[in-house]
Protein backbone atom coordinates (compact mmCIF):
# COMPACT_ATOMS: atom_id res chain seq x y z
CA UNK A 1 0.00 0.00 0.00
CA UNK A 2 3.10 2.20 0.01
CA UNK A 3 2.65 5.55 -2.28
CA UNK A 4 -1.29 5.02 -2.39
CA UNK A 5 -1.75 8.69 -2.57
CA UNK A 6 1.16 9.67 -4.91
CA UNK A 7 -0.12 6.77 -7.54
CA UNK A 8 -3.68 8.11 -6.95
CA UNK A 9 -2.71 11.57 -7.99
CA UNK A 10 -0.08 11.17 -10.29
CA UNK A 11 -2.76 9.31 -12.02
CA UNK A 12 -5.36 12.05 -11.19
CA UNK A 13 -3.20 14.30 -12.78
CA UNK A 14 -3.08 12.87 -16.40
CA UNK A 15 -6.04 14.86 -17.62
CA UNK A 16 -5.77 16.94 -20.69
CA UNK A 17 -5.16 20.46 -20.62
CA UNK A 18 -5.47 23.87 -22.49
CA UNK A 19 -6.16 27.72 -21.79
CA UNK A 20 -10.00 27.76 -22.64
CA UNK A 21 -12.53 29.29 -20.58
CA UNK A 22 -13.35 27.13 -17.53
CA UNK A 23 -16.54 25.03 -17.24
CA UNK A 24 -18.25 23.76 -14.41
CA UNK A 25 -16.99 20.08 -14.46
CA UNK A 26 -16.79 19.93 -10.80
CA UNK A 27 -18.29 21.68 -7.65
CA UNK A 28 -18.50 21.80 -3.98
CA UNK A 29 -20.16 18.81 -2.12
CA UNK A 30 -18.94 16.43 -5.35
CA UNK A 31 -17.23 12.91 -3.64
CA UNK A 32 -15.41 9.84 -5.12
CA UNK A 33 -14.62 6.84 -3.70
CA UNK A 34 -12.38 4.22 -5.38
CA UNK A 35 -11.27 0.64 -4.51
CA UNK A 36 -7.94 -0.39 -4.52
CA UNK A 37 -6.61 -3.89 -5.84
CA UNK A 38 -3.36 -5.79 -5.60
CA UNK A 39 -3.73 -8.37 -7.97
CA UNK A 40 -6.77 -10.13 -6.70
CA UNK A 41 -6.80 -8.84 -2.79
CA UNK A 42 -8.77 -5.95 -1.35
CA UNK A 43 -5.91 -3.18 -0.37
CA UNK A 44 -7.80 -0.69 0.67
CA UNK A 45 -9.76 2.52 -0.62
CA UNK A 46 -9.38 5.93 -1.61
CA UNK A 47 -11.59 9.15 -1.30
CA UNK A 48 -11.43 12.83 -2.57
CA UNK A 49 -13.89 15.52 -1.95
CA UNK A 50 -14.60 19.26 -2.44
CA UNK A 51 -15.71 21.81 -0.04
CA UNK A 52 -15.99 25.33 0.24
CA UNK A 53 -13.43 27.38 2.33
CA UNK A 54 -12.38 30.80 3.40
CA UNK A 55 -8.76 31.70 4.40
CA UNK A 56 -7.63 35.68 4.49
CA UNK A 57 -11.16 36.64 3.40
CA UNK A 58 -10.56 34.82 0.11
CA UNK A 59 -13.09 32.37 -1.26
CA UNK A 60 -11.32 28.55 -1.53
CA UNK A 61 -11.85 25.13 -2.80
CA UNK A 62 -10.64 22.67 -0.28
CA UNK A 63 -10.19 19.86 -1.69
CA UNK A 64 -9.10 16.74 0.59
CA UNK A 65 -7.81 12.94 -0.68
CA UNK A 66 -7.46 9.99 1.57
CA UNK A 67 -6.17 6.44 0.89
CA UNK A 68 -6.18 3.96 3.53
CA UNK A 69 -5.21 0.38 3.89
CA UNK A 70 -7.86 -2.54 4.47
CA UNK A 71 -8.43 -6.02 6.15
CA UNK A 72 -5.13 -8.58 5.63
CA UNK A 73 -2.65 -5.71 4.32
CA UNK A 74 -3.68 -3.10 7.29
CA UNK A 75 -1.99 -5.81 9.51
CA UNK A 76 1.02 -5.88 7.26
CA UNK A 77 1.18 -2.77 6.44
CA UNK A 78 -1.44 0.02 7.99
CA UNK A 79 -2.22 2.99 5.36
CA UNK A 80 -4.00 6.23 6.67
CA UNK A 81 -2.77 9.28 3.84
CA UNK A 82 -4.26 12.78 3.73
CA UNK A 83 -3.56 15.49 1.24
CA UNK A 84 -5.38 18.54 1.18
CA UNK A 85 -5.56 21.39 -0.86
CA UNK A 86 -6.41 25.20 -1.26
CA UNK A 87 -7.48 26.29 -4.80
CA UNK A 88 -8.57 29.47 -6.08
CA UNK A 89 -11.80 28.75 -8.07
CA UNK A 90 -11.03 31.01 -10.55
CA UNK A 91 -7.63 30.37 -11.46
CA UNK A 92 -7.30 26.82 -10.87
CA UNK A 93 -3.80 27.18 -8.88
CA UNK A 94 -3.39 26.06 -5.46
CA UNK A 95 -2.06 28.55 -2.19
CA UNK A 96 -1.59 25.87 -0.05
CA UNK A 97 -1.45 22.49 0.31
CA UNK A 98 -0.90 19.82 2.79
CA UNK A 99 0.86 15.92 3.31
CA UNK A 100 0.07 13.85 6.23
CA UNK A 101 1.73 10.26 5.63
CA UNK A 102 1.47 7.31 7.36
CA UNK A 103 2.37 4.03 6.18
CA UNK A 104 3.78 1.57 8.40
CA UNK A 105 6.46 2.92 10.75
CA UNK A 106 7.03 5.96 7.95
CA UNK A 107 5.34 9.25 8.43
CA UNK A 108 5.48 12.96 6.85
CA UNK A 109 3.74 16.18 7.75
CA UNK A 110 4.43 18.61 5.24
CA UNK A 111 2.74 21.91 4.32
CA UNK A 112 3.30 24.03 1.69
CA UNK A 113 2.78 27.59 0.96
CA UNK A 114 2.34 28.26 -2.92
CA UNK A 115 3.62 31.97 -3.52
CA UNK A 116 4.23 34.29 -6.57
CA UNK A 117 7.84 32.93 -7.67
CA UNK A 118 8.56 30.30 -5.49
CA UNK A 119 6.91 27.57 -3.38
CA UNK A 120 7.73 27.65 0.57
CA UNK A 121 7.84 24.04 1.79
CA UNK A 122 7.23 23.54 6.09
CA UNK A 123 8.66 20.16 7.06
CA UNK A 124 6.83 19.67 10.77
CA UNK A 125 8.20 16.76 11.56
CA UNK A 126 11.96 17.85 11.24
CA UNK A 127 11.36 21.03 11.94
CA UNK A 128 12.58 22.68 8.89
CA UNK A 129 11.55 25.17 6.12
CA UNK A 130 12.83 25.31 2.38
CA UNK A 131 11.59 28.09 -0.19
CA UNK A 132 12.35 26.32 -4.13
CA UNK A 133 12.30 29.14 -6.96
CA UNK A 134 8.95 28.25 -8.92
CA UNK A 135 6.19 29.75 -10.67
CA UNK A 136 2.42 28.41 -12.05
CA UNK A 137 2.70 24.94 -10.62
CA UNK A 138 0.71 22.65 -8.94
CA UNK A 139 0.37 20.10 -5.91
CA UNK A 140 -0.99 17.01 -7.68
CA UNK A 141 -4.53 17.23 -6.13
CA UNK A 142 -4.62 21.37 -7.77
CA UNK A 143 -3.53 19.68 -10.95
CA UNK A 144 -6.19 17.24 -11.06
CA UNK A 145 -8.94 19.63 -10.48
CA UNK A 146 -7.34 22.20 -12.53
CA UNK A 147 -7.15 20.16 -16.16
CA UNK A 148 -10.56 18.41 -15.68
CA UNK A 149 -11.52 21.98 -15.42
CA UNK A 150 -9.95 22.62 -18.72
CA UNK A 151 -10.07 19.51 -20.45
CA UNK A 152 -9.74 20.10 -24.64
CA UNK A 153 -12.65 18.59 -26.87
CA UNK A 154 -9.85 18.77 -29.81
CA UNK A 155 -6.69 16.52 -28.26
CA UNK A 156 -6.00 13.72 -30.57
CA UNK A 157 -4.93 10.22 -30.04
CA UNK A 158 -0.93 10.27 -29.62
CA UNK A 159 -0.88 14.04 -28.98
CA UNK A 160 1.23 14.84 -25.83
CA UNK A 161 0.47 17.46 -23.12
CA UNK A 162 2.43 18.75 -20.50
CA UNK A 163 1.92 20.57 -16.82
CA UNK A 164 4.26 21.55 -13.82
CA UNK A 165 3.90 20.04 -10.68
CA UNK A 166 5.31 20.53 -7.43
CA UNK A 167 6.42 17.41 -5.57
CA UNK A 168 8.73 16.24 -2.71
CA UNK A 169 10.34 19.91 -3.02
CA UNK A 170 10.96 19.94 -6.07
CA UNK A 171 9.41 20.74 -9.89
CA UNK A 172 8.60 18.79 -12.67
CA UNK A 173 7.27 18.74 -16.10
CA UNK A 174 4.75 15.69 -16.21
CA UNK A 175 4.18 14.44 -19.67
CA UNK A 176 1.55 12.47 -20.92
CA UNK A 177 -0.64 11.21 -23.96
CA UNK A 178 -4.39 10.30 -24.69
CA UNK A 179 -4.52 7.37 -26.27
CA UNK A 180 -7.95 6.58 -27.60
CA UNK A 181 -11.56 6.01 -26.23
CA UNK A 182 -12.53 2.99 -24.42
CA UNK A 183 -15.91 1.66 -23.13
CA UNK A 184 -15.38 0.82 -19.41
CA UNK A 185 -17.63 -1.80 -17.34
CA UNK A 186 -18.00 -0.41 -13.93
CA UNK A 187 -20.03 -1.68 -10.93
CA UNK A 188 -22.44 1.15 -12.21
CA UNK A 189 -22.82 0.30 -15.56
CA UNK A 190 -20.78 0.48 -18.90
CA UNK A 191 -19.25 4.10 -19.03
CA UNK A 192 -17.30 5.49 -22.19
CA UNK A 193 -13.78 6.72 -21.07
CA UNK A 194 -10.91 8.96 -22.21
CA UNK A 195 -7.92 6.83 -21.80
CA UNK A 196 -4.60 8.33 -21.24
CA UNK A 197 -1.02 7.37 -19.99
CA UNK A 198 1.91 9.64 -18.54
CA UNK A 199 5.54 9.33 -19.40
CA UNK A 200 6.99 8.94 -15.95
CA UNK A 201 10.31 9.05 -14.82
CA UNK A 202 11.52 5.87 -13.82
CA UNK A 203 12.31 5.37 -10.07
CA UNK A 204 10.89 5.13 -6.67
CA UNK A 205 7.48 4.68 -7.08
CA UNK A 206 7.06 3.53 -10.84
CA UNK A 207 8.53 0.36 -11.89
CA UNK A 208 8.84 1.79 -15.68
CA UNK A 209 8.51 4.34 -17.81
CA UNK A 210 4.54 4.42 -19.51
CA UNK A 211 3.54 2.44 -16.31
CA UNK A 212 0.57 4.34 -15.68
CA UNK A 213 -2.75 4.12 -17.01
CA UNK A 214 -6.17 6.04 -16.09
CA UNK A 215 -9.54 5.63 -17.47
CA UNK A 216 -11.25 9.22 -17.58
CA UNK A 217 -15.26 9.52 -18.35
CA UNK A 218 -15.97 11.15 -21.49
CA UNK A 219 -18.68 13.03 -20.39
CA UNK A 220 -18.93 16.54 -18.63
CA UNK A 221 -17.72 15.41 -15.22
CA UNK A 222 -14.18 13.99 -16.42
CA UNK A 223 -13.87 11.65 -13.39
CA UNK A 224 -11.42 9.11 -13.22
CA UNK A 225 -13.08 5.36 -13.51
CA UNK A 226 -10.29 3.27 -13.73
CA UNK A 227 -6.39 3.86 -12.85
CA UNK A 228 -3.82 1.01 -12.86
CA UNK A 229 0.20 0.91 -12.82
CA UNK A 230 2.81 -1.05 -12.15
CA UNK A 231 4.88 -0.20 -9.03
CA UNK A 232 7.82 -0.92 -7.57
CA UNK A 233 6.08 -2.58 -5.01
CA UNK A 234 4.02 -4.68 -7.40
CA UNK A 235 0.41 -4.14 -9.79
CA UNK A 236 -2.47 -2.06 -8.45
CA UNK A 237 -5.47 -1.17 -9.77
CA UNK A 238 -8.62 1.44 -8.51
CA UNK A 239 -11.98 1.31 -10.21
CA UNK A 240 -14.79 3.82 -9.23
CA UNK A 241 -16.73 2.37 -6.10
CA UNK A 242 -19.32 5.30 -5.28
CA UNK A 243 -20.19 8.99 -5.76
CA UNK A 244 -22.21 12.07 -4.91
CA UNK A 245 -22.57 15.53 -5.78
CA UNK A 246 -21.21 15.66 -9.43
CA UNK A 247 -22.43 18.59 -11.73
CA UNK A 248 -23.16 16.13 -14.26
CA UNK A 249 -25.26 13.15 -14.24
CA UNK A 250 -22.96 10.32 -15.06
CA UNK A 251 -23.67 9.36 -18.90
CA UNK A 252 -24.10 5.65 -19.55
CA UNK A 253 -23.63 3.79 -22.34
CA UNK A 254 -26.85 1.73 -23.51
CA UNK A 255 -26.75 -1.35 -25.30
Amino acid sequence: MKNIMVFFFLGFGILSHSCAQQKETYKPGEWLKFRVHYGFINGGFASIEVQNSFEKNQKLHHVIGKGWSTGLLNWVFPVEDQYESYIQPKSGFPVRAVRKVKEGKYTKNVELFFEKDSVITIDHKRKRRNSEAAKNVHDMIAAFYYLRNNIKKTLKNKEHIKINMFFDGKEFPFKLVKLKEEIIQTKFGKIKCIKFRPLVQKGRVFKAKESVTIWVSADQNKIPVRIQADLAIGALRADIDKYKGLSHPLEMVID
